[in-house]
């Protein structure tokens, strides 16, 4: 009976250590599961955070997951998510900071999906701190190098299109602020300042919208230089690339006065510009443009839709341009886009040094009150103004006319009349100058 009692007593004991042990091992696990997924929890608090605009409570959290949890399957997320923080915040601070935590991210997960979005918000980044064409084009500069890369290294994702477009917009900006240099030396007869600005303008973005303005400027520039042929090189390339413009008509008019071929219109230029037609644009109403005047941003609605924007670094262009205090080189071979000519006239010219004559060979452009003017039609110039090439909106004050007398056809009766007032003066002087200097020479 005892024994009996003993073995009750036994099963008993084992019984109860059997269920504590099991209550021990279900409590447990819960806490493996918690411990397992904090990071988790941590990266989804910081993006509610980073939703409802807490940005320095988002990063936080971001950086505790980094820190905590080295090995997290949230890592590049939370790098990523830092950087995005960073951009929405936006202001100058913001995004300096997020275009190097950008950078950041694309250097460590080089190989991940993300890195091509990363390299958009980089070019964003920019392209939100870009000013308009007549201002600091740093910003701008910066942007069309950031969505160059993007173009060459991830040119098949989803925002390739969206980043295409954004390069049009900025390269459309670039050109703009060239345009409106050249413009002003265009008109006052300043060639040799005048024709590099054009030259690497038409060269370089062939989509601006004044592109076709461009090469007829630099064509007259050579032309009221007696260079001829060269002049026939940009009037060729405007009849040939852009074929819808107003001023096709002037310039095939102007080939057969030289005896040059008339071209052909390029049927990809041709589909180009006919579908910029069709594409609608959203044209700012009369109480828009009271805003429009306070705001930093530049106005990009009338960029190119079509066609494949420039994807050469600037620092591999060779087009010569002009540099402050630097001698002046003006290669007139018609560029590196197709169908240009191949003749190739080559001025250099020093400080101080006196001017060639207008028909040395070799020269490119020279000033001088004789040249006789070469003015764009005038019904071809009013349609330019309203349609840009391929019915695009001439962004406001870009044309040459306009900037000297609210015309658009360049180069202005104002601005000849100023030249002539000045060259008159000049010659005025010098006379009453060699009268003094006579009167002084002993008898």
């Amino acid at each position: 009976m005892h024994t009996k009692h003993n073995w009750l007593v036994a099963l008993l004991a084992v019984t109860i250590f059997a269920g504590c042990a099991a209550t021990k091992t279900t409590t447990s696990k819960p806490a493996a599961n918690e411990s397992a997924e904090a990071d988790k929890v941590l990266y989804e608090r910081a993006l509610n955070d980073l939703q409802h605009n807490r940005f320095e409570l988002s990063r936080l959290s971001m950086e505790t997951l980094i820190n905590t949890y080295p090995d997290s399957e949230y890592l590049a997320k939370a790098k990523l998510a830092i950087a995005d923080s960073y951009f929405k915040e936006g202001g100058t601070t913001g995004l300096t900071q997020a275009v190097a935590t950008y950078q950041d991210f694309i250097t460590f997960f080089p190989f991940l999906d993300e890195a091509a979005y990363a390299q958009m918000q980089i070019g964003m980044a920019h392209y939100r701190r870009m000013e308009k064409a007549d201002r600091d084009r740093t910003e701008a500069l910066e942007a069309e190098a950031a969505l160059q890369t993007f173009m060459q290294k991830y040119p098949r994702t989803e925002i390739a299109p969206r980043a295409e477009q954004r390069l049009r917009e900025v390269q459309e900006v670039l050109a703009d602020g060239d345009y409106r240099i050249a413009s002003f030396y265009y008109i006052r007869r300043i060639d040799k300042a005048a024709a590099p600005r054009l030259l690497d303008l038409v060269n370089r973005y062939p989509l601006y919208s004044a592109a076709d303005r461009a090469n007829w400027m630099l064509a007259s520039i050579y032309e009221r230089n007696e260079h001829n042929d060269v002049a026939s090189t940009y009037y060729a390339r405007l009849v040939k690339e852009y074929p819808l413009s107003p001023l096709a008509g002037a310039a095939k008019s102007k080939l057969v006065k030289f005896g040059a071929p008339v071209p052909q219109p390029d049927p990809t230029a041709l589909a180009r510009m006919q579908k910029e037609q069709e594409t609608p644009r959203e044209r700012s109403g009369f109480l828009k443009r009271p805003g429009e005047l306070l705001k930093t941003g530049p106005d990009v609605s009338s960029a190119a839709r079509v066609g494949t924007p420039n994807l050469t670094p600037q620092t591999e262009d060779a087009t010569d341009t002009l540099t402050p205090g630097a001698g002046l080189s003006v290669v007139a071979a018609g560029g590196a886009s197709k169908g240009s000519g191949t003749g190739a006239y080559v001025q250099t010219v020093s400080p101080g040094g006196s001017d060639p004559p207008a028909g040395s060979s070799g020269s490119a452009t020279t000033t001088g009150p004789t040249a006789a003017p070469n003015d764009p039609p005038a019904t071809g110039a009013s349609a330019q103004d309203q349609t840009g090439h391929g019915g695009q909106a001439d962004p406001a004050g870009t044309n040459a006319g306009q900037i000297a007398n609210g015309s658009g056809d360049p180069p202005s009766q104002a601005g000849q009349g100023t030249t002539q007032g000045a060259n008159q003066v000049e010659s005025s002087s010098k006379k009453k100058k060699s009268k003094k200097q006579a009167q002084l020479q002993p008898q």
